[in-house]
């Protein structure tokens, strides 16, 4: 079984690496392929141009892959820091890019786009773990959670990935050690839970 990982942050030494490399170790060990991106290291280039935007277009080769290897995917995870309430640019230039019609959802026949889409991804579980410096319970209370609503309403849901969990940990910037390595024991189990 294939499992895409996503990963956006562009500092190697970040515990989202951390975090990222426990998710590929933990799912190699469960001998599942992965297909592994860290988006910065490899310079994956954010911007959508308007040619890209039409379903069927031809796509840049490494578009493309990026396209063939999410549609694939039996599982999809996804590892970014919380900045403003949203997903780093680059990883919104990869759902732009790589989340499009005809991967990831498509339309009704007789629809010209104005309707709901219908989901086309074959994963059926997607896991988001984030870091953040806010406190869970400011993140909730003012501002509503939105990359709950981001990643699990707005795009896993409308592409048809009917299992969702999300993960926030913090606040990474006055964390220890322990607490580190706790979280990344959860993150190991969290895989362990969903992908054995």
């Amino acid at each position: 079984m294939n499992i895409s990982v996503i990963l956006a942050h562009p500092s190697q030494g970040s515990f989202n690496h951390a975090i990222a490399h426990t998710v590929d170790e933990a799912l190699r060990d469960n001998r599942y392929t992965v297909f592994f991106h860290d988006l910065y290291a490899e310079g994956f280039d954010p911007i959508l141009p308007a040619y890209e935007i039409p379903k069927g277009v031809g796509l840049d080769p490494s578009i493309r892959k990026h396209c063939e290897e999410i549609a694939i995917a039996d599982g999809i995870v996804i590892v970014h820091p919380n900045w403003w309430g949203q997903p780093p640019a680059i990883l919104k230039g990869w759902v732009d890019r790589v989340i499009r019609p005809g991967v990831a959802y498509g339309f009704e026949e007789d629809d010209s786009g104005e309707g709901v889409p219908v989901g086309l991804l074959k994963a059926t579980s997607a896991l988001v773990f984030n870091t953040s410096n806010t406190p869970a319970q400011r993140e909730l209370s003012v501002f509503g959670d939105p990359l709950e609503t981001i990643w699990k309403n707005c795009i896993f849901d409308l592409c048809g990935v009917t299992e969702f969990y999300r993960r926030m940990y913090g606040v990474v910037v006055t964390s220890t050690p322990g607490q580190r390595q706790a979280w990344l024991d959860d993150v190991r189990d969290t895989i362990n839970r969903f992908y054995l």
